[in-house]
This record gives C-alpha cells, structure tokens and sequence, in this order.
C-alpha cells in the first residue's frame, strides 16, 4: 500500500502542480545563494509532509474507530467504490457537488495566511507556507485520505499520507526549478494515467476488503481466522 502511496503521489504531482504551482513558483527563496535555496524549499516540502501527515492522523484514527466496529472490510470497499466513481462519474456533474462548501471560511483563512508568510523569507516562513500549503483543497489529497481511513490505524494513515506526500517532492521542487519543463504533451500523457491509476487502487481496495485469504493482498476476516482455530466438542 505504501507503493501505491507514492506512485499516488508522483503521478498526481503533475495535477498538484497545477493546483499548487503557483505558491511553488512564487516562493520567496533567495536565489543569490544556492544552499540558501535548497535549505527553503527542502523546509517548505517538511511542512507539506507535516500537514499530511496530521491529516493521515487524524483520518486514520477514524479509520481505526470503524475498525473497532467490525466496519473494516465493508470501509474498504466503501472507498475502493468511490475512488472508482470519482474518476468514471463526468468531471460535470461532480462539479455540481462542491463539497469543500463547507469549509470555504477555512480555506479563505488559509489563503489569507499564505499571502502574509509569502511577504516573509525566514527560514520558519518556508515551514509555515508548505504546512498551510497542505490544507488546500485537492483531489488528489482526498484520494489519498480516503486510502488514510482505509489504513485501519492512526499510525498507518500517517505513514500513508506521508509518503504520498514524498511522491509529490519531485516533481514540485521541479516547478520551483524549471515551470517550463512541465509543459508539453508529458504532462498529458501522464495526467491520461492518474485516473487509471486511482482506478487500480480503488480495485486494490476492494480486494482487499472482500477477504479472498490472499497474504497481504486480501488476508481472511481476523474473526473468521479466529473462529476456524476453535474446535468445538
């Protein structure tokens, strides 16, 4: 799964870049001194991993709450359908269905504070823009959550998130570097794949949640493991 994270990670950073490209490539780093550059945008990549990181946390724990009800294989492919629905249902009618509606005063807040730290170069500005960074609406950050609450523990949606988020370094510190190499037909190639790649994970899940007995891939029910060890007499 923690494959699955950073390919997630790699492949959508070309969608990431341009959600988020423009705070890449308006980061206030000294560019008169390469170790200066390298230090800021290395600290500004900590707080992305800091947010999402928090943010497997916190959804991984509900994951585990689910999982404690005996939810887990059903939570899994719950996601796995929707990862799938998300990338086959028109981009049209989703937009119908805004659902970070909700949290708009949030996202203004945040938008607000990014424009405050991008008047600052201290080192501690770098940290502050990549976490506040990592709260901005994506949806390929949502994909990656959903897969958080399908870890089945705090621990693991943090791990999860957090390697999704060390796919996204590539690519994003390339736009800091060179935003005109990410032109072209590359980058649409590669957006063509991330859907079928979404896709692939929701299957996973879905597999996974169907309890086939597979090592690793979809283990047996921990109930059914444990009932068919009793002998009754």
């Amino acid at each position: 799964m923690l494959i699955s994270a950073f390919l997630l990670g790699l492949l959508g950073s070309f969608h990431c870049v341009g959600m988020c490209g423009p705070i890449a490539f308006m980061l206030p780093v000294d560019r008169s001194s390469q170790i200066n550059k390298v230090s800021q945008i290395a600290i500004y990549h900590i707080g992305r991993l800091l947010t999402y990181s928090v943010l497997g946390l916190v959804f991984g724990l509900i994951g585990k709450g689910l999982y404690l009800f005996g939810f887990q294989q059903q939570l899994s492919i719950a996601i796995g359908v929707i990862m799938i629905l998300i990338v086959i249902i028109p981009q049209k009618t989703l937009s119908k269905y805004n659902f970070s509606k909700p949290i708009y005063g949030l996202i203004s807040n945040v938008k607000s504070w990014l424009g405050k730290a991008m008047k600052r170069k201290s080192l501690d500005t770098f940290l502050t823009i990549g976490f506040l960074n990592g709260f901005l609406p994506c949806g390929l950050v949502y994909m990656a959550v959903f897969a958080a609450i399908g870890s089945g523990s705090a621990l693991n949606g943090s791990l999860y998130m957090a390697v999704f988020g060390l796919g996204t370094i590539p690519l994003m510190t390339t736009a800091i570097y060179l935003s005109n190499v990410l032109k072209g037909t590359t980058r649409q190639r590669i957006q063509k794949i991330i859907p079928v790649f979404v896709v692939l994970i929701g299957l996973l899940f879905i597999v996974r949640g169907l309890g086939l007995g597979i090592p690793y891939l979809s283990p047996a029910p921990i109930l059914d493991t444990v009932s068919s060890g009793i002998d009754c007499h």
